[in-house]
């Protein structure tokens, strides 16, 4: 009988250790997706500018967020990364939900949209199976509670990655926070711009047919 492959001692605490990381994600993901945040904005006829104003101001607090969070050295540092990211995406999500506004498409943003603006730059295999472009059309795929589900594994497979980079930053906590706020500013704009990117453009959202479960909804 051949002998069985062992794995070595870095490989077997590695790799249970993503799978539990990427899990800690996944339920982060779900609930904050699952809801559209309500708005002040108002449509607007040229939206672009006041879009890209409230980026820049966007930026500017998941900037000293995270940068506050990610203060606090050592291992100590490590059990801010989820509650900074969390943060940030909060910051984001509104920001999304405003910009539709702008552009007078808040009524129709639904949760598939939210999660392609917030994960579009760092997670686009993630969202293959939800979002396609076409020229100036987005065709958005409903998703059922097993697609999301497979969705949110996906994206936080690639997320578990960057908490790892975030992880190294707290044993530097002037340099790695300041390094992590820019990294935030710059996130937040890149969320932005897709999301300008995808108001200015037609929107066309897959029918559901009547009875189906859709994202945020229980399956029976």
């Amino acid at each position: 009988m051949p002998a069985k492959k062992s794995r070595t001692p870095t490989e077997a605490s590695t790799q249970p250790a993503d799978a539990g990381a990427s899990s800690v994600f996944v339920q982060a993901l779900l609930p904050l997706v699952a809801k559209i945040p309500a708005s002040k904005a108002h449509a607007i006829p040229a939206p672009e500018q006041a879009a890209r104003k409230r980026a820049n101001t966007a930026a500017a607090k998941a900037a000293l967020a995270a940068g506050a969070l990610a203060f606090p050295p050592g291992p100590v540092g490590w059990l801010t990364i989820l509650p900074e990211m969390v943060g940030v995406w909060k910051i984001q999500k509104q920001l999304v939900a405003d910009i539709a506004a702008l552009y007078g498409k808040h009524g129709t943003l639904t949760p598939e949209q939210l999660l392609y603006c917030l994960f579009r730059h760092t997670a686009a295999d993630g969202l293959r199976d939800l979002v396609v472009r076409v020229g100036q059309r987005t065709l958005v795929r409903r998703a059922s509670p097993l697609l999301i589900r497979a969705i949110t594994r996906r994206i936080g497979t690639q997320l578990t990655q960057r908490a790892l980079g975030k992880g190294v930053a707290r044993w530097l906590p002037v340099v790695g926070a300041l390094g992590v706020g820019a990294y935030a500013y710059l996130d937040t704009a890149q969320v932005a711009a897709t999301a300008i990117d995808l108001f200015e453009g037609v929107i066309e959202v897959e029918a559901v047919e009547v009875g189906s479960p859709v994202f945020g909804a229980d399956p029976d």
